[in-house]
């Protein structure tokens, strides 16, 4: 994925100030059980999490001479300018939208049909638009300062010059959301539509403003057997038989996994977690891939069979592995995680809840929208009567099975060390 967008954009260094140098963007948490009544109480928008490469994009525009950058900014604060990429202002598209800042994510998307990779940059936020602050209003009025004032100039120039779209270093859209109800369909209609990989849902408040760092008021779901953290991968090998101070790099290491703990004076300061479990095969795999395996950082999901943590992927694009506190709480929703059937049996409820803050009656559930478009016009004006408030569904599943190595239920000390 990086080598593919990293071609079609010019790297040009810029000097961070020392104590500006994380990355700017919100940062969700992940969904628990709570969470759910969190969805009635607030009105959240959902749509599908794409599996890409999260940056922001800043537009720079010099007002006195008319001229126009673009920057891509990575989770490292890397800054890589774009070549070929233009934004027509709003009221006149003979001068530049002025200096920007949005939100959105890099992916590779893949025709079923002929395998052709395009790749597309999904906004689905913003900070600033032409000059103007907009991270203390609400999302629905930056989503459509975004639409209005950014996507539609931009899909216009894109129709009425379309030789342009050949100098262009990617695709720009604005992603699709809906309403927090209409759940079932992200998952019917948004998911399968896609041509790029998917990592669950994301649910962020419409009422709150735009808050760099972790924001409470994003919430990231997934399937709690998929739930996933990144640690930073450290190997321990064995000594070689007869000389103690040497490694023995052939046989099968011990596959520490560490927490990021914070900087200690601009140094990331890590502590020791848990153990990755590896299987021989695996390791074998592993060794003729030639690639660097220590000092990474690696995704693990917990395998509740084996009870174990297990192997993803790597992580080349996070400078550091997620915080002790993140840690502390995707482990809670992977014990107190919500599946997808409870999820989708709280909808009239968060229904129910968002038309009453409006004022209007609950009325029946939602009609997915492919449906809805090939039903009848008496059927869709039709009044049935209000069905009743349907049952509060727990999840269905238990406490995870005690471990000597899992954080989620181990003991406190193993070998005399705290965990």
């Amino acid at each position: 994925m990086k080598g593919v967008w990293r071609a079609a954009i010019s790297v040009r260094p810029v000097r961070q100030p020392v104590s500006r140098t994380r990355f700017p963007g919100s940062q969700p948490v992940s969904f628990a059980a709570k969470d759910l009544d969190k969805l009635e109480a607030q009105d959240y928008w959902v749509a599908e999490k794409s599996d890409g490469v999260r940056v922001l994009l800043l537009v720079c525009t010099d007002i006195m001479t008319s001229d126009q950058m673009v920057y891509l900014i990575d989770r490292h604060n890397t800054y890589r300018e774009l070549t070929g990429l233009y934004f027509p202002h709003h009221e006149d598209p003979r001068k530049p939208l002025r200096s920007s800042i949005v939100d959105g994510e890099l992916v590779i998307d893949v025709d079923p049909r002929t395998q052709q990779e395009t790749l597309r940059y999904l906004a689905f936020d913003c900070l600033v638009v032409d000059d103007q602050c907009v991270m203390s209003r609400p999302l629905d009025k930056r989503y459509g300062r975004l639409t209005a004032w950014m996507y539609k100039p931009y899909q216009k120039m894109m129709h009425d010059h379309p030789h342009m779209a050949r100098q262009q270093p990617f695709e720009f859209k604005v992603k699709d959301v809906k309403f927090s109800y209409r759940v079932e369909d992200v998952f019917n209609i948004d998911i399968p539509a896609l041509q790029h990989g998917n990592d669950g849902l994301i649910y962020t408040c419409v009422n709150t403003p735009y808050a760099p760092g972790t924001d409470q008021n994003i919430l990231k779901w997934k399937p709690p057997s998929e739930n996933s953290i990144d640690f930073k991968l450290m190997l321990r090998f064995a000594p070689t038989p007869g000389k103690p101070n040497v490694p023995d790099l052939q046989t099968k290491p011990v596959f520490e996994l560490h927490v990021w703990c914070g900087d200690d004076r601009g140094v990331p300061r890590y502590e020791f977690y848990d153990v990755m479990y590896v299987e021989d095969d695996e390791w074998e795999r592993m060794k003729a891939s030639n690639e660097q395996l220590d000092d990474r950082i690696v995704e693990v999901h917990w395998d509740p069979a084996g009870e174990h943590w297990r192997m993803m992927r790597f992580r080349g694009d996070k400078p550091n592995g997620n915080h002790k506190s993140v840690v502390d709480n995707i482990i809670k929703s992977i014990a107190d995680g919500v599946e997808k059937d409870t999820l989708l049996a709280r909808s009239l409820s968060i229904r129910n809840n968002w038309k009453a803050r409006l004022g209007q009656p609950a009325g029946p559930p939602p009609v997915p929208q492919k449906v809805q478009a090939l039903a009848p016009k008496t059927q869709q004006h039709a009044q049935p009567p209000r069905p009743p408030e349907p049952p509060r569904v727990e999840a269905r599943y238990g406490r995870l099975a005690p471990s000597p190595w899992s954080k989620v239920t181990g003991p406190s000390m193993v070998a005399g060390m705290y965990r």
